[in-house]
């Protein structure tokens, strides 16, 4: 057993030699010694092994877990189905899927460094943990602690406005241009006198003050040229009859009999 093994980046199933990715080795027999063909049977002429990587100089991802699932489990979030590169003849049994988690080397805690097969009757003890059992062989991994220096946060500069925060005694405050700005004035509404209010009848009222004094409107221009006009005084409304209040109460006194009677019955 290596003192400081190296921690696995991939692993892959492979027909043989000749379909093997680069930069991996086949696991071709088990621990006893038996073959590690996942493909057995009377007559079976093809063959299925698992191979894994051989890690590079330079290592960005490790296998942090190696998942045996039914075909019928969900994928854990983060796994994947491990590669296969396989004959065209070759295909792998789907009641089992294997599949790994990958992690990028400086976020992990521990690493898969070892993979073992063994037949499904064998134990194997500490440090390696049993994954599963697939086509009569148990799967096997050991995992090692990942030396690789976590990233820290680079330090922030401190400016010289901020160090003026400062609230130690020995230490003086930098001095800032500040730059008062005024509240914005706000202009009054102006007062809109009424036309009708250079009328002579507008300052005949009682109060002075006439209903419509300071409404903002305009008078039709088909009447503009009357009013403005030297001879129009109050004997052009001679036809204006000017009521009391009583007499207007009298006329348009209206008693609500018939809604009254409506309600009573």
């Amino acid at each position: 057993m290596e003192e400081n093994p190296r921690p696995l980046t991939s692993l892959a199933w492979t027909s043989g030699q000749t379909t093997c990715p680069k930069g991996h080795s086949i696991i071709v027999a088990t621990t006893e010694g038996a073959s590690a063909n996942f493909l057995k049977g009377f007559n079976q002429k093809s063959a299925l092994y698992l191979c894994c990587s051989t890690t590079p100089e330079v290592i960005e991802q490790v296998i942090t877990e190696v998942l045996l699932l039914s075909e019928k489990s969900p994928l854990p979030v983060g796994c994947a189905f491990i590669g296969e590169y396989l004959d065209a003849k070759v295909s792998v049994p789907k009641k089992k899927r294997l599949c790994v988690k990958l992690c990028p080397v400086n976020t992990a805690d521990s690493a898969v460094a070892d993979i073992k097969l063994t037949v499904k009757s064998k134990q194997l003890g500490a440090p390696y943990t049993r994954i599963g059992d697939m086509s009569g062989l148990a799967l096997w991994c050991r995992k090692v602690p990942v030396s690789c220096p976590k990233p820290t946060p680079k330090p922030r500069n401190i400016t010289s406005g901020i160090r003026g925060l400062s609230l130690d005694n020995g230490t003086t405050p930098v001095q800032t241009n500040t730059i008062h700005i005024p509240p914005p004035v706000v202009n009054p509404k102006p007062y809109v006198r009424s036309p009708q209010a250079e009328h002579p009848l507008y300052e005949a009222n009682v109060y002075g003050v006439s209903a419509i004094d300071g409404i903002p409107f305009t008078i039709h221009p088909m009447f503009e040229s009357k009013i403005s006009e030297p001879a129009m005084n109050i004997y052009n409304f001679k036809d204006l009859q000017i009521k009391t209040l009583a007499e207007i109460e009298n006329e348009y006194d209206y008693g609500f009999v018939v809604e009254r009677s409506a309600c009573a019955r």
